[in-house]
């Protein structure tokens, strides 16, 4: 039996999140072809499956996609099904091609084009948008592997509510913005006396959100890549500073402050310090990653993160979206990726045809088109 032929497109976008959805959204007003692959089953579940009591750090006047303003107050925080409602309604509205439950297996060169594999399915692009994000899969530290087997192990996308851990003393890794709303939720919402709630980690500062919001984000996105350096510099690698969480709010809930952990004695968390955390359960916000593994082209650093400049790669034609830093210190957050999709696109179709060679545009495969604003 022959293989069937790929479908053809122009460009193709991979990962339905609001990356990629502020992509389609500047591909549709300037008229290009275009799909856009997710692997989940619905729009906006990358927001639904995440812990109970998430709220964004962004207030709703900074956390809107291109040309839809997020529908709340502009001081209010939006949950993260609110955002996840929201997400789905953007893609309804526009109306974007997203094709669901498609995981990207493999992408790869065909000659002048790209090769997007799919189990039995394939694509054949000109352009390919990379837009899975940086925050995919958990990082874990090695040293977890040597805590005692009876120790309760999640990580900040395992964790949902406080239900799933038993009661006794819990211990929350990682002081930013995940591990600073997980152990306040632990300590106020699980209705469990027996439950002492500690947050080890590095002081990463608080900024207020509204000020986020209505000012300090704004600022930097507009100081742009000296602005993003800045910040990371200043960060110097130990997370984004608190946005919504207070250091207060953690103090009147009880919840314990301690330095980082360093190591494993007798089965259980060591301390900078020297001291040791018995604790029953260990949840550790401890940064995620990006998953590239699909990705069958030389253009990985030796981190594993796509080398990259304001999202265009040393590949003609291969780009990529939501990167936090990409271009400026929102390049991440709903309200700063609709620029990056923007510059991306520009930078797309400024790429044009190459003279003498056949474009995919030209095949007989069925293809959605949009209709220009």
């Amino acid at each position: 039996m022959t293989e069937d032929a790929p479908t053809e497109l122009e460009t193709v976008v991979i990962g339905g999140g609001q990356a990629g959805l502020a992509a389609g959204y500047h591909l549709a007003r300037r008229g290009r072809e275009f799909v856009i692959l997710d692997a989940a089953e619905r729009t906006g579940d990358s927001w639904r499956h995440r812990w109970d009591s998430l709220r964004l750090f962004t207030p709703a006047g900074f956390s809107h996609l291109p040309g839809a303003p997020f529908p709340a107050r502009r001081g209010t925080f939006p949950t993260k099904d609110e955002m996840a409602g929201y997400i789905a309604g953007y893609a309804e509205h526009h109306p974007l091609p997203v094709e669901h439950g498609v995981r990207v297996e493999r992408l790869e060169r065909d000659g002048a084009d790209f090769l997007i594999t799919a189990g039995s399915r394939r694509w054949c692009a000109r352009n390919v948008i990379v837009a899975t994000g940086a925050h995919t899969t958990p990082r874990i530290p090695e040293l977890a592997a040597e805590l005692d087997p009876g120790i309760t192990q999640l990580s900040a996308v395992d964790y949902r509510n406080p239900a799933q851990i038993a009661p006794g003393p819990v211990l929350v890794v990682g002081a930013g913005n995940s591990g600073a709303e997980i152990a306040l939720d632990l300590a106020t919402g699980s209705g469990i006396d027996d439950r002492r709630v500690s947050l080890a980690g590095r002081d990463v500062g608080y900024v207020p959100g509204s000020a986020l919001g209505n000012g300090v984000y704004p600022l930097l996105r507009l100081l742009g890549g000296w602005g993003a350096r800045q910040v990371r510099r200043r960060l110097q690698g130990v997370g984004d500073p608190l946005g919504r969480v207070r250091p207060g709010d953690l103090t009147e809930a009880g919840v314990g402050r301690l330095p980082r952990v360093t190591g494993v004695h007798n089965g259980i968390p060591l301390l900078a310090d020297g001291r040791t955390v018995a604790a029953t359960a260990v949840v550790w916000c401890t940064g995620l990653y990006p998953d590239y593994d699909w990705v069958r082209l030389p253009v990985l650093d030796d981190t594993g993160r796509l080398r990259q400049n304001r999202g265009i790669t040393e590949h003609p034609g291969l780009y990529v979206l939501g990167l936090p830093y990409q271009s400026t210190i929102t390049s991440h957050l709903v309200g700063g990726v609709g620029a990056d999709a923007a510059h991306v696109v520009d930078r797309l179709m400024a790429r044009g045809e190459v003279p003498g060679e056949p474009s995919v545009r030209s095949g007989r495969a069925a293809r959605w088109r949009p209709t220009p604003p």
